[in-house]
C-alpha cells in the first residue's frame, strides 16, 4: 500500500439557490404558487495529495477577483463566492503548509469558474494539468461560443498550460490513485479512487455537490446538470465503487464531507 496523506486547502465559500443544486428543491404548488426560495452555502476546498511520486493538487478553486469582474456579473450575483478575495491559491497553500512551487501536478475535476480559477499560477510551466479530453474541448467550446455552459471563464483556463489529456473511462498515473470518469455534471468531470494507507477514498467531486446529491440520489438542478442520464449512470458507478471497496465518499461542496476530509 502507498503512503498517500491528503490536506485539505480551505478556497472560501460559495452562496447559492438550492434549486440550483437540488433539483425541484422549491416548486410551486396550487396552495402556494409562489414559494420561498431557499438560500445555502457551500465550501470550496482543494486538495493537496501528498504521494511518494508527486506532490499533487486537486482543483485550483476560484479566482481571486471572481466578484471584481473576473466573472461575469450576473454569473457571480447567482454563485456568490463571497469570500473569494480572501483565498489567493499561494496564501491558501502556505496555511497548509506547501508553497506553489512544491506542486509537482494539478488535477482538474473539470474547469468550471469555481474549479479552475488559479489555474494562470502554473502558466508557463512545466506541471502538468490533467483534465478530461471531453471537459477541455467543452470548456473552450463554451467560453467561446454562445452555445454550452454559462460556468465557464475563459481567462481561467486559456494559458500556456502542460496539459495532460486523460481519454479514457478509467486511467492511473500515479501508483493508488485512479482517474474515473463521470460524465453528467459536465462532459469531461474526474472523480478520484484513492488507495490510503486504511481506506479507500473515492472523490465524487461535482458529481455530488451535497450529501443528498449522493445519498438521496438528488440530481442537481437544470443549470448545472449537462446530461441527466449520465448523470445517473456516473452516480450508479460511484456506488458500485462505495460498495466493492467499503470505501469513503467525499461530495464537491458538501460542508460535513470537507471536514471528514479535515481528519483523514
Amino acid at each position: 500500500m502507498m503512503e498517500i496523506t491528503i490536506d485539505l486547502i480551505d478556497r472560501g465559500h460559495i452562496r447559492t439557490d438550492l434549486n440550483h443544486i437540488i433539483e425541484g428543491m422549491a416548486m410551486g404548488t396550487a396552495e402556494n404558487p409562489n414559494p420561498d426560495t431557499v438560500m445555502g452555502e457551500g465550501p470550496v476546498y482543494n486538495l493537496v495529495i501528498d504521494h511518494p511520486e508527486a506532490t499533487i493538487l486537486w482543483d485550483t478553486g476560484s479566482h481571486p477577483a471572481a466578484g471584481d469582474g473576473h466573472w461575469p456579473a450576473q454569473l457571480y450575483a447567482a454563485f456568490e463566492h463571497y469570500d473569494a478575495h480572501e483565498h489567493v491559491l499561494s496564501d491558501d497553500l502556505a496555511a497548509a503548509g506547501y508553497a506553489l512551487e512544491e506542486i509537482d501536478a494539478v488535477i482538474q475535476s473539470h474547469l468550471h469558474l469555481d474549479h479552475a480559477g488559479g489555474l494562470h499560477n502554473f502558466a508557463g510551466t512545466d506541471v502538468p494539468i490533467y483534465v478530461h479530453e471531453a471537459e477541455l474541448k467543452h470548456a473552450y467550446y463554451s467560453a467561446n461560443t454562445d452555445y454550452g455552459s454559462d460556468a465557464y471563464v475563459a481567462a481561467d483556463f486559456d494559458h500556456d498550460l502542460n496539459w495532460e489529456i486523460i481519454h479514457r473511462e478509467s486511467e492511473t498515473h500515479f501508483s493508488g490513485i485512479e482517474f474515473l470518469h463521470l460524465p453528467g455534471h459536465t462532459p469531461g468531470l474526474l472523480g478520484l479512487q484513492i488507495e490510503l494507507a486504511d481506506e479507500t477514498l473515492l472523490i465524487a467531486g461535482d458529481e455530488a455537490y451535497m450529501r443528498q446529491n449522493y445519498d438521496e440520489e438528488l440530481p442537481l438542478g437544470a443549470g448545472l446538470l449537462w446530461d441527466k442520464r449520465a448523470w445517473f449512470e456516473s452516480l450508479r458507478l460511484l456506488k458500485d465503487r462505495e460498495r466493492r471497496h467499503d470505501a469513503l465518499v467525499v461530495c464537491g461542496h458538501d460542508a460535513g464531507d470537507a471536514e471528514r476530509l479535515r481528519k483523514l
